[in-house]
């Protein structure tokens, strides 16, 4: 793979001029970015995944969903519809996506709409809910809607000022994009980060942009649909470990005891009646522990007595009231 990288750098400079010329063109305004009345938050990142946008979203969710009426809205990434769709009772994760089906069971008060059309799906968030804020999950790269607040996500272990663009590397776009943020968090990073480790995370920001620091807080149990078990009474015990995320080191080493099976899936990976099958015949001994994301899309094809997931949390690990401050006085002042 690394090799084949390196063969395709040259491709990489081509798709970085394509992508600077296209920034370059919306900074200039020559191309329309559409702006609303009502705060838009976006979240996202330079890179191609496992920066931690779900947890992210739903940590701002839980920050404002009592004082504010919030909207969410998401391209719905290798969902099976097209166009605009507002969650509802009978909907499913692969009608709505993965990670928008998880925010819409967890957070049942709000608005979750998927579409690949961002204008057109704020309109019609506008139109059929009426929110006060929407949050736009995976859109730093959308410029056709410009939001009032960009909040970008880079991890600690993969900075975006380390990696270079695609395909040689894993930035979707350069990492001159950096300017439209308002503020940074540095996620996934150790509990114990210390003050001289955050000093060494260079990335070359505007002197007025902030930097936070977070880190994944994973649950102390384990939930099925039936109940739930505790990380530390199943930790030694024999298991089935399944991970179809981006980066799936983390969620692994936190469960494995070394003698697990361990499945291993692409990020968004829709399982086909053939892995349903395996994954069954792997775990029907014994109990499946998948990522909250991939228990949405299995649930219904294992059986649930065996089927667990492991919840996870964003977590700063310093200044988090700070980031909470900055992010509540903005919304104050843009909703006066």
């Amino acid at each position: 793979m690394i090799f084949l990288r390196k063969l395709l750098f040259p491709i990489g400079g081509l798709y970085w001029l394509i992508t600077f010329i296209r920034n370059w063109l919306y900074d200039l305004g020559l191309f329309s970015s559409k702006s609303y009345d009502l705060p838009i938050i976006a979240i996202g990142n330079l890179s191609t995944g496992g920066t931690g946008k779900t947890p992210q979203t739903e940590y701002i969710i839980r920050l404002l969903k009592d004082t504010y009426k919030i909207a969410v809205l998401s391209r719905g990434y290798k969902r099976s519809t097209k166009g605009f769709l507002l969650a509802n009772a009978a909907v499913s994760a692969a009608k709505l996506g993965d990670e928008s089906y998880q925010i819409h069971t967890k957070f049942k008060d709000i608005a979750v709409a998927v579409c690949e059309n961002r204008q057109a799906g704020i309109d019609n968030l506008i139109l059929n809910s009426n929110p006060d804020i929407i949050l736009l999950d995976d859109a730093f790269q959308h410029r056709k809607v410009k939001a009032g607040f960009y909040i970008l996500l880079t991890a600690y272990d993969d900075l975006f000022a380390d990696d270079f663009i695609l395909p040689f590397g894993n930035l979707r776009e350069s990492s001159i994009g950096k300017k439209r943020a308002n503020l940074v968090v540095v996620t996934k990073c150790p509990q114990n980060i210390t003050e001289k480790n955050k000093n060494e995370v260079k990335l070359k920001l505007n002197i007025n942009v902030p930097v936070f620091f977070a880190s994944i807080d994973y649950d102390s149990n384990v939930y099925g649909t039936e109940n739930s078990l505790s990380v530390s009474d199943i930790i030694s015990k024999e298991k089935v470990i399944l991970a179809g995320i981006a980066k799936p080191k983390y969620f692994i080493d936190y469960l494995t005891s070394g003698n697990d099976k361990v499945m291993i899936f692409p990020d968004h990976h829709n399982f086909s009646e053939n892995e349903i099958s395996e994954i069954y015949n792997a775990s029907k001994d014994k109990i499946l522990i998948t990522t909250e994301k991939d228990f949405m899309r299995l649930q219904g094809k294992i059986p649930p007595n065996n089927l667990y997931y492991l919840p996870i949390q964003s977590k700063f690990v310093s200044e988090k009231e700070q980031f909470e401050t900055l992010l509540t006085n903005w919304v104050k002042s843009y909703t006066k």
